[in-house]
């Protein structure tokens, strides 16, 4: 088998998702540096990333830095900044990106690449569709729970960066289908994120709940009436995907409860938010989204330590 080419990567906003992504191809040897946040950076700097998974536990050794310029000799930036940051950070990289770079948006909600084109005319943007079930247990220390496949934008390098994951042992492939998916994973997340949330709870005790299966259907509804009205034809196969996600990642708790947690701003105007907007634009009812995107939104606004 041929080696990869080497890619020169780095990760913009280098939390769960982007420190997985970058650990990998780190580990392959790939150079890789990480933009993060202060404490994150110095615990990777003096020891490097912990990377924990089900078939290794290892500190790999990769470059970070709190700065944005540090992505200048990079040839794929992985965008892996909250949804609600994405123009910010398009607007730090700019004058940073060397010339032919790619800047891949690994997150969730499904217009990041758009918005992304906007503040960077000119730059090869692409999205992806992540799916793994990851958290950062501490600064420097990442905690992979399972999956991690990656599927890829048609875009600059991503035929080399699709090559370079797939033999750092991470599922990846290039799909001209990328929007429609991006559309069956905001499903996915308005089924499980906010409830997660709300009951601090992860996805295989979630179901156990009771009334839980059946509000998960009607979200589910809802967001179909959706991305019916927006002429959005949904991945074949979705019924079954979001039943299977308590099962596929049993322990993972969503990204949205992880910021609750954390008392950080969540990502929800972009999940069950995006629904509500839509369904308002085709004049149709979304109740159940609109209830658990106020109730998080509640959660967020609350006084004091969250």
């Amino acid at each position: 088998m041929t080696t990869p080419a080497l890619l020169q990567v780095a990760v913009m906003g280098a939390g769960a998702v982007g420190c997985y992504y970058g650990g990998m191809l780190a580990r392959a040897g790939h150079p890789v540096t990480l933009v993060g946040r202060a404490a994150h950076v110095q615990a990777v700097q003096a020891q490097g990333l912990r990377l924990q998974t089900a078939a290794f536990d290892e500190q790999v050794p990769l470059a970070a830095s709190t700065a944005p310029d540090a992505v200048a000799t990079a040839d794929v930036v992985l965008l892996a900044v909250k949804s609600n940051d994405t123009a910010s950070a398009g607007q730090a990289l700019r004058p940073h990106l060397k010339p032919g770079a790619l800047v891949l948006c690994l997150q969730n909600g499904v217009d990041n690449a758009q918005r992304l084109r906007a503040v960077l005319p000119g730059v090869a943007v692409a999205s992806a569709v992540v799916y793994v079930a990851v958290e950062m247990a501490s600064p420097g220390h990442l905690r992979h729970h399972g999956r991690g496949e990656l599927l890829i934008e048609p875009g600059a390098h991503s035929a080399a960066l699709a090559t370079a994951l797939v033999a750092a042992g991470v599922p990846a492939e290039v799909r001209g289908d990328v929007q429609a998916l991006l559309w069956g994973k905001l499903v996915v997340n308005c089924v499980y994120n906010a409830l997660s949330a709300l009951g601090a709870m992860p996805y295989g005790r979630l179901v156990q709940q009771p009334g839980v299966t059946a509000l998960m259907a009607q979200l589910e509804a809802e967001c179909r009436a959706v991305a019916a009205a927006e002429g959005v034809a949904l991945p074949d196969g979705l019924d079954e995907t979001v039943r299977q996600i308590a099962h596929t990642m049993p322990d993972q708790i969503s990204s949205t409860a992880q910021d609750l947690l954390r008392g950080r701003p969540s990502e929800i105007d972009f999940l069950n938010g995006t629904i509500v907007q839509r369904a308002q634009a085709h004049g149709l009812a979304v109740p159940a989204n609109q209830a658990l995107w106020l109730a998080v939104k509640l959660l967020e606004a609350r006084p004091g330590p969250q």
